[in-house]
This record gives C-alpha cells, sequence and structure tokens, in this order.
C-alpha cells in the first residue's frame, strides 16, 4: 500500500468504525455508508479508496458498488449500527473447533469472574486460530482457548465476518476452558494463571 494510501486508511478506518456520527456521516444498521459522502468527508478520490480497500493486510474494510463499509470492530457510541444489523451481515459460527482470543495476564482474573466483555466495540474479538492473522493482536502474552459447543449450550451464539474475524457479544468464563502461555512472563507466572484457568500443555 502506498504512503498515501497507507494515511487515507487510518482516516477512512476511524471514519467508518468509530467517527460517523460526529462526522455526520449517514450509515445503516450494519456499517453501510456511501461511498460518495465518505469521499467528501475524508476528500479522497474512488480509485485511492479501491487501493486501500484491496491492499488492507486484514481485509478489514469492505466495498460493494456504491456502498463501503468496515467489517467489524465498530464503536457503538460512535457509529449507528446495531448488533443484530451487523449480525445479520455476518455468517454464523458453526464449528466445534475451539476459538481463541489473546490477553494479557494482568487481564486474567477479571476474565475469570466477567468473562471477555467488548470493552468500548460491539463485540469480542477471536481467532479461529493461535497463528490467524485476524481476530487479535499481536504481542499478547497468553492465549484463551474458547469452547465454541459450549458457548451456544450457555445461549451464546458465535458469528464470522467476510474478512475471517470471529466474533461474539461475549463470553462467558464457563465456556473459556485453558489458557495457552505465550511469552517468557506469562511461564514465570504459570501458578498464578492456574488459578484462574487450566494451563493448555
Amino acid at each position: 500500500m502506498s504512503t498515501a494510501a497507507t494515511k487515507m486508511s487510518r482516516r477512512l478506518s476511524w471514519l467508518l468504525r468509530h467517527g460517523a456520527i460526529e462526522s455526520g456521516l449517514e450509515m445503516d444498521t450494519a456499517g453501510w455508508a456511501s461511498v460518495d459522502a465518505v469521499r467528501r468527508l475524508i476528500g479522497c478520490r474512488r480509485g485511492l479508496i479501491e487501493e486501500i480497500v484491496r491492499d488492507n493486510d486484514k481485509q478489514r474494510l469492505q466495498l460493494r458498488g456504491t456502498r463501503i463499509r468496515c467489517c467489524q470492530g465498530h464503536s457503538p457510541d460512535g457509529v449507528p449500527v446495531t448488533l443484530v444489523g451487523l449480525e445479520a451481515s455476518w455468517a454464523l459460527f458453526e464449528g466445534n473447533e475451539p476459538i481463541w482470543h489473546g490477553t494479557r495476564v494482568k487481564a486474567l482474573p477479571e476474565i475469570a469472574e466477567r468473562g471477555l466483555l467488548p470493552m468500548g466495540r460491539t463485540h469480542v474479538h477471536l481467532a479461529h486460530s493461535l497463528d490467524s492473522v485476524v481476530g487479535k493482536r499481536s504481542g499478547v502474552a497468553v492465549m484463551l482457548r474458547i469452547d465454541t459447543a459450549h458457548m451456544r449450550d450457555l445461549g451464546h451464539d458465535v458469528f464470522v465476518s467476510p474478512n475471517g474475524v470471529v466474533l461474539a457479544r461475549m463470553v462467558p468464563p464457563a465456556a473459556i476452558d485453558r489458557v495457552r502461555l505465550l511469552s517468557r512472563k506469562a511461564k514465570s507466572q504459570a501458578d498464578a494463571i492456574a488459578a484462574h484457568f487450566p494451563i493448555d500443555p
């Protein structure tokens, strides 16, 4: 992606994920907005938008004719999306294989008590696998393994966005069955971590 596209990509992502209400951008409940309206607000030509969508490393953006949106990651107080509107535009995750969420060691006590919450986004972002490019942050200390079948038993649907991010409104503590230690610091705190979740060998 060119330097101009990288810079504009940040503005575009902010607008579609967090800044629509502040900027006066009309958007439907699934996050779709008019390309022309977006272009006027960020001062961008159509060709550059197409480059940004095509070359985004995590395929966060969708361009469909005259409409554009971010696939996921919206701030519910920044854009007029709804949980139902977004979920209707995603696919249900129907497999029974485990899914994963990366986090810090110091977050584990609260997660063990309250589960995984979206923390300022509409949904919790999850990953298909430990080495997934999407659905997790880089440099995490531990990966939490989530039992998808148990999620459904507990009444929580799991979804997949068009770019492969796995999403849920929340993950209850009972659905987290193991933790994989990634960092040296996490491994040095294995005994304390094991008080919250079983450690994946």
